[in-house]
This record gives C-alpha cells, sequence and structure tokens, in this order.
C-alpha cells in the first residue's frame, strides 16, 4: 500500500522530469524545471541585493583589472561583454562569482589571493562556465525536486511509526545522494569548461592548476570529499592535469593576441 502512495505522488514528478530533460555543454543530461528568464530574474535580483549590502568598488584599478580579463573570457565563452555587469566587492573572502542575468562580482580577497592575472582569468572563467552550464537552475530544480519526494513521502507515511526515520532517510538520501554528487558534478564540469575558456581566451591553462596548488594551501581543516559540495584541490588538479592537453592546443589554434592585464 505504502508503495502504491508513493509510486500515484511520485509519478507527475517524474514525468515532469523527463520532459524538463535538458544537455550541459559536456554532453551531461540534466533535469532543469525552471526557465532562463526565471533564473535570470532570480540572478539579477540577488545581485542587486549584493550591491546594496555591500556597494561595489568603483572607478578602481582593481576593477579596470577585473574587467581587463573578464572582456576576452567572455568573448571566449562566446558572450557579449558589453552585456555583462562586472563589479569588485570588498570582502576579504576569497570568492568570486558569475550569476544567471549576466552578472560578474569578484572579492578583493580572491585579487589578493590570486598570484597572477592567469590564477585569477582560471576563476572567472571557471563562474562563466557554471552560468553557461546552468548549473544555478540545475540546482534549483533538484531542490525542488527533493522537497517534492519528501513532501510526498511525509503525505505517505502519516500516521506511521516508523514516519521520522523514514523522512531523516529520505533527506539524508536527497542531501548526500543526489545533491552533493552534483554539486561536486557541477565543480568539475565548471573547471573544464573554464579551463578550456580560459584558453581559448589566451590565458596560460597551467595557472588553472596553479590556483588550485594555491587554494589547496590557503583552506583550513576541511570536510571529507563525499560530505562536501566542491571535490578536494587534489582532485580538481588531477582533472585539470588530466585535461591540458586539449587546453594547450586550445590555446594555440586560437589565440591572435596575448592578454595583458596587469595586477595592481
Amino acid at each position: 500500500m505504502l508503495r502504491l502512495r508513493l509510486n500515484f505522488l511520485l509519478t507527475p514528478l517524474l514525468t515532469l522530469s523527463l520532459v524538463a530533460c535538458q544537455t550541459s555543454p559536456t554532453g551531461r543530461h540534466q533535469i532543469i524545471m525552471i526557465s532562463d528568464a526565471e533564473m535570470s530574474q532570480l540572478g539579477a535580483a540577488s545581485f542587486s541585493q549584493m550591491k546594496s549590502s555591500n556597494p561595489p568598488i568603483e572607478d578602481s584599478k582593481l576593477t579596470i583589472y577585473v574587467e581587463c580579463l573578464s572582456r576576452p573570457l567572455l568573448l571566449a565563452a562566446g558572450e557579449n561583454p558589453s552585456e555583462w555587469e562586472v563589479k569588485v566587492f570588498k570582502d576579504a573572502t576569497p570568492n568570486a562569482f558569475a550569476l544567471p542575468g549576466k552578472k560578474i562580482g569578484v572579492h578583493t580577497g580572491m585579487i589578493g589571493l590570486t598570484s597572477n592575472s592567469g590564477q585569477l582569468a582560471a576563476v572567472i572563467g571557471h563562474e562563466i562556465a557554471h552560468v553557461q552550464a546552468k548549473h544555478g537552475a540545475e540546482r534549483v530544480s533538484l531542490n525542488m525536486a527533493s522537497q517534492a519526494v519528501q513532501q510526498a513521502t511525509a503525505i505517505a507515511v502519516n500516521g506511521k511509526e516508523y514516519s521520522s526515520a523514514a523522512m531523516a532517510a529520505v533527506g539524508l538520501g536527497a542531501q548526500y545522494g543526489v545533491i552533493l554528487p552534483y554539486s561536486r558534478t557541477h565543480e568539475s564540469e565548471a573547471d573544464f569548461i573554464g579551463l578550456k575558456i580560459m584558453a581559448k581566451a589566451g590565458f596560460d591553462p597551467e595557472q588553472a592548476v596553479s590556483l588550485w596548488q594555491t587554494m589547496g594551501k590557503s583552506g583550513g581543516s576541511k570536510p571529507p570529499e563525499f560530505l562536501s559540495t566542491h571535490p578536494a584541490s587534489s582532485t580538481r588538479i588531477k582533472q585539470l592535469s588530466a585535461a591540458m592537453l586539449e587546453a594547450k592546443k586550445l590555446q594555440r589554434t586560437n589565440v591572435t593576441s596575448k592578454v595583458s592585464c596587469i595586477k595592481p
């Protein structure tokens, strides 16, 4: 009886998932249940909120530097740089991000951590890749699906003596069996796409490996990889190194002029 009730409740969700199936730039199948327009609105709203709470640095050498790096990366990614908003935020956290709606933000902490333009280009290229691969939409869709399954389970086991255990099991299964692995998949995919973007833009792809060597040394204690949303630095270095020959070939065949962006 429980199995029949769960099947009845999950059938609409599975049907929607099949209808919403898409493919990432690497050929990976994705389930996306939210439109590009909706994601762009969410990204723009989030970026606006960030600017309100922490006004970005304007007319500074740091902004010029980040814009100098972003332009060739966006062109290499097939984007129009004039359509993207690029901002630098005074924040010691070593972070950068790109959002649907064509927004890029870089923290001063990330600029300080990276030792050269190639390392920061690897970061920005990685973030552009997240947007182009629609990872944000995929994550939203996965959370929607996870919540729907938990709601269906709650209805199915309502009043049962094992209801609490069942709900806990579903929650843990969604977190460690779906959401975290997908997060790591997204990071690895963005590393690979971003590596190609930076190589096409004229940056030395080896700097992506150098970046993660630096990141690996800078962090404190980290959770085991299977409990983390990001792959371990050593894993990322191994994966990037495996793709380096292809990246270097892209650099040789696509670059027409060397990018010169001097870190302030």
